[in-house]
């Protein structure tokens, strides 16, 4: 086993945040033990995370808010000060553990120019390495015109945003009524948080911003494996305002993929071989899956040891300036 990877999708629960909010229901069908873990787990740096890390070669975790995140409190005044509350928090772990922790910032969407400047804030006097939203914010996208000065942002700040998956959804699927197993981690979250990166990516985000960047986790959410039917598809349309590239190209450039979640060595591959390596980047999604297997989907595969390297480390460190 290498030591010295880089994992970049973590996520950590803040003590004292779920007291300032609304509660939030929690998936249901969960094995008992399994929550238990996770409980146990999310708010812990020192007792299980850090061993853990030790354990299994890696050298630091970039941390983010946990889901729900921010983005599920409707009130708009409390979702800024929970940002601001929970990235002081993320930074005082940073600053207890600098060379084992880093962070991305939670932001307060529901108010797009107070996102900003809490993105501008932790960036500049945190040291934040860029931000993680959960999905979709009371049902908007990212591909809304309101969030263009965000996406500016991120790109003078020269930071990526994490897409990650989020709770409670913004709608009923009517594919999952009978079946409450998809509806999550298992099947769903993947598909609406693939659905949300294409609409960024079809809206033409990446055209008015090419310096920014987009982060998926999950092998990309379903996503880097139709792009060449993404392609042949859209070149049978007429959009009202035609994407300067071929959907196919914004990804390996300002889409990027990491391997959270992904535990098949082919899979990781796969990837690899569609994105490039230097477009994928590690992550276990701590607590939620075990380090030492997301390691061995890596260390596992046939992949040039230069290639495990840049992918397991390199890469992050050069997006993330570690």
């Amino acid at each position: 086993m290498r030591a010295g990877y880089v994992a970049i999708e973590e996520a950590v629960a803040i003590p004292g945040l779920a007291e300032r909010r609304p509660p939030f229901p929690v998936p249901a069908g969960l094995d008992p033990a399994f929550v238990a873990d996770v409980v146990r787990r999310l708010p812990d740096v020192t007792e299980l995370r850090l061993p853990d890390m030790d354990a299994n070669g890696i050298a630091v975790q970039v941390l983010s808010l946990t889901v729900p995140g921010i983005e599920a409190d409707p009130d708009l005044a409390r979702a800024v000060a929970n940002a601001g509350y929970a990235n002081d928090a993320l930074a005082a772990i940073v600053t207890a553990h600098p060379y084992r922790f880093a962070a991305f910032a939670a932001l307060p969407l529901q108010d797009p120019a107070a996102a900003v400047a809490e993105l501008r804030r932790a960036v500049r006097e945190l040291g934040f390495k860029g931000a993680l939203v959960n999905d979709h914010v009371q049902g908007r996208y990212l591909d809304d015109p309101v969030f263009d000065a965000l996406w500016a942002a991120l790109a003078e700040l020269d930071v990526p945003l994490y897409l990650h998956p989020g709770m409670p959804p913004a709608d009923s699927w009517h594919v999952l009524s009978g079946h409450p197993e998809m509806d999550g981690a298992l099947w769903s979250w993947q598909a609406t948080t693939g659905g949300h990166a294409m609409r960024i990516v079809l809206s033409g985000v990446f055209d008015r911003h090419p310096e920014a960047r987009m982060i998926l986790g999950h092998a990309g959410e379903f996503l880097p494996f139709q792009l060449s039917r993404f392609d042949s598809r859209y070149a049978t349309l007429s959009p009202p305002a035609p994407l300067l590239r071929r959907p196919s190209q914004y990804f390996g450039s300002n889409v990027l993929a990491t391997t959270s979640g992904v535990l098949s060595p082919a899979a990781v591959e796969a990837l690899v071989h569609v994105l490039g390596p230097e477009a994928v980047l590690f992550a276990v999604d701590y607590p939620y899956e075990k380090t030492a297997a997301a390691v061995a989907a890596l260390e596992r595969t046939g992949l040039p040891e230069e290639v495990k390297h840049r992918i397991g480390s390199t890469n992050a460190r050069n997006l993330l300036r570690l």
